[in-house]
């Protein structure tokens, strides 16, 4: 669940939106990380007990870099990985090799990315622990990639695992429903990336509710 930047997802806003996600995650028995604004990493991760994710790391090491986020520095706050290469902060495909790197130096977990099921491949030879594919003309548009695109989906899984079996893969864009996540994992994805369907949903709480029960009815 990616917080993104939105005024809901700010400072004890963001503590209490994580709080209601762990709830429901609890209640219905499903895997969900919360992905939190770099300033509120610590503040979300030390109240709550499920995955807390960074947005962003950027490739580098410990030294002179003013500004830039060091993956150390993250994993102090507490959180457990990162996304890599979101489609509103990407990457060069080799610096994207070296945060996962980075990450896997550290016992870090690596979320890649890609706009389409082609990078999605050429990512998944850095062997990240997941590839997340996400056309970015809707993210954010309430039109499911499942529904709208469900090739991308399923190429996806088959370029990635025709690279590394091991590598999971993930979907996201436009997902809103529990009908959206369900569609999603027929066609071969392991997990959905969420944001604003949720983040900015009047009821949060029963919109989360909504995606679980499309992950416990597949």
């Amino acid at each position: 669940m990616n917080f993104k930047t939105y005024t809901q997802s700010v400072g004890k806003q963001a503590v209490e939106l994580a709080k209601t996600i762990a709830s429901v995650a609890k209640e219905k028995g499903i895997s969900v990380a919360v992905v939190p604004q770099n300033l509120d990493l610590f503040r979300v991760a030390s109240q709550i007990n499920i995955p807390v994710l960074a947005q962003h790391i950027d490739p580098i090491t410990p030294g002179a870099h003013t500004g830039w986020l060091l993956a150390e520095a993250a994993k102090a706050s507490g959180v457990v990985g990162s996304l890599i290469n979101h489609s509103e902060r990407q990457l060069q495909l080799e610096e994207i090799e070296q945060v996962v790197g980075r990450l896997r130096e550290l016992g870090l977990t690596s979320v890649v990315c890609a706009r389409d099921p082609e990078v999605c491949k050429r990512v998944a030879a850095f062997k990240p622990d997941m590839v997340a594919v996400e056309p970015p003309e809707l993210i954010g548009s309430g039109r499911a990639v499942s529904k709208v695109k469900p090739e991308v989906v399923s190429d996806a899984v088959k370029l990635v695992h025709g690279v590394n079996p091991r590598v999971r893969v993930l979907c996201g864009a436009g997902i809103t429903s529990g009908e959206d996540v369900r569609i999603a994992l027929e066609l071969g994805a392991e997990g959905v990336l969420l944001a604003s369907g949720v983040v900015k949903a009047p009821d949060p709480r029963a919109a989360m509710l909504d995606i679980a029960n499309g992950i416990t009815s597949k």
